[in-house]
């Protein structure tokens, strides 16, 4: 049987290309908008996939291939703790001692220079007046914080006769306002000329004169730096006026109107204003002053040195430390021992603060009243 013989496509291509045919290979072909859209569907399905399975390698990479080191914060486990009172978690420096020299605590609150037939008591209306010439609202604070620095030496004894309830409120907070931001600007001033002299390596002999009357001021004993620290800080604008209007009833109080006792603190010297209806054994009295910036300056030194508030400083210290700001509503639970009734003087504390909105003035800050504080 004869072999075939084997088939040359080129020798054919080319007979037929000699004779005048043109050979074309047969292909598919199709719309571009189709090729486009093939191409530009490949493309996102990868980078789709890339993006999906990336979190999950580098996870595994982290578990299986890297050593992983687990940082904890644990500022709001002290915090929680202290609130707690228990004991915190590495941290020396919130220690205060116990002890308190008591002999120098009050000495520039009664060294005020002015007597009391020099001081001017003005009715309620004449106060009205003068806010309002001011410009001087509440309104306003609670917007833009910012308080003009109107001192009032003494409160008007008209104010027990406003019978509108809000009005009353208010005139006895814009009274208060001023004073409490006042003296809470002289212990911020004080804290940062602290800490200024804490951070030389050497201290001029003002410095160590300085730092020696602080520590007398307040109560310190063997030049404890650490205690000085705690107990010089501001206290909550808001909580010092929840307290004046719990002590004073909003400013109507005998002891308020006669002493100018904002706080009802009392004193065993014989120098006050004696309760009404106490025992004739009762030998304490309610602390009296010459003008109403005595009384809050005598209140602070008390909450930042008497035994009884160390929970008080303690906490403070650490919403300073970790929030760098303070929670009244949070520290007002550690006054229950400013009052016999305990712990429902606090949550009375607490119920002021929330009902008339107080929070809203403690970022509030006091405007310069002379060339000197405009360039501090």
């Amino acid at each position: 049987m004869n072999k075939l013989p084997k088939i040359d496509i080129f020798k054919i291509k080319k007979i037929l290309q000699s004779k005048g045919y043109k050979i074309y290979r047969k292909e598919t072909r199709y719309p571009k908008f189709v090729v486009n859209f093939f191409y530009t569907t490949i493309v996102g399905v990868f980078f789709i996939s890339f993006f999906y399975v990336t979190p999950f390698v580098l996870d595994f990479s982290k578990k299986k291939l890297i050593k992983n080191e687990t940082v904890l914060n644990n500022s709001n486990i002290n915090f929680n703790r202290v609130l707690e009172w228990k004991e915190i978690e590495k941290n020396t420096n919130l220690n205060e001692n116990d002890e308190v020299d008591s002999r120098n605590l009050f000495t520039d609150v009664f060294e005020f220079n002015i007597k009391e037939e020099d001081t001017i008591r003005l009715s309620a209306s004449t106060l009205n007046q003068l806010f309002i010439d001011e410009d001087y609202n509440l309104k306003d604070i609670r917007k833009n914080k910012l308080v003009k620095p109107i001192k009032i030496d003494i409160l008007p004894s008209e104010i027990k006769s406003i019978e509108n309830t809000k009005k009353r409120k208010e005139l006895f907070i814009q009274i208060v306002l001023p004073l409490i931001l006042e003296e809470n600007k002289k212990i911020k001033i004080e804290r940062k000329t602290l800490f200024s002299i804490l951070n030389k390596n050497s201290n001029s002999q003002e410095e160590r004169n300085w730092l020696k009357s602080k520590f007398k001021q307040y109560g310190v004993v063997n030049s404890d730096l650490a205690t000085l620290k705690i107990r010089m800080d501001e206290i909550p604008v808001s909580l010092a006026i929840a307290q004046a209007a719990k002590e004073t009833g909003w400013g109507t109080s005998r002891f308020a109107q006669e002493g100018n006792a904002l706080f009802g603190q009392w004193t065993y010297d014989g120098k006050g204003i004696k309760p009404a209806g106490s025992d004739e054994d009762d030998t304490h009295k309610v602390m009296k002053f010459k003008i109403l910036k005595a009384s809050v300056r005598a209140y602070q030194r008390n909450l930042n040195t008497h035994k009884s508030y160390k929970k008080f400083r303690k906490v403070r210290a650490i919403q300073r430390d970790v929030y760098g700001s303070l929670n009244s509503l949070e520290l007002a639970n550690y006054l229950d021992k400013y009052a016999q009734t305990g712990n429902e003087y606090t949550k009375i504390l607490k119920k002021i603060i929330e009902q008339n909105k107080l929070t809203d003035f403690d970022d509030a800050k006091i405007l310069p009243s002379n060339q000197r504080e405009k360039n501090i």
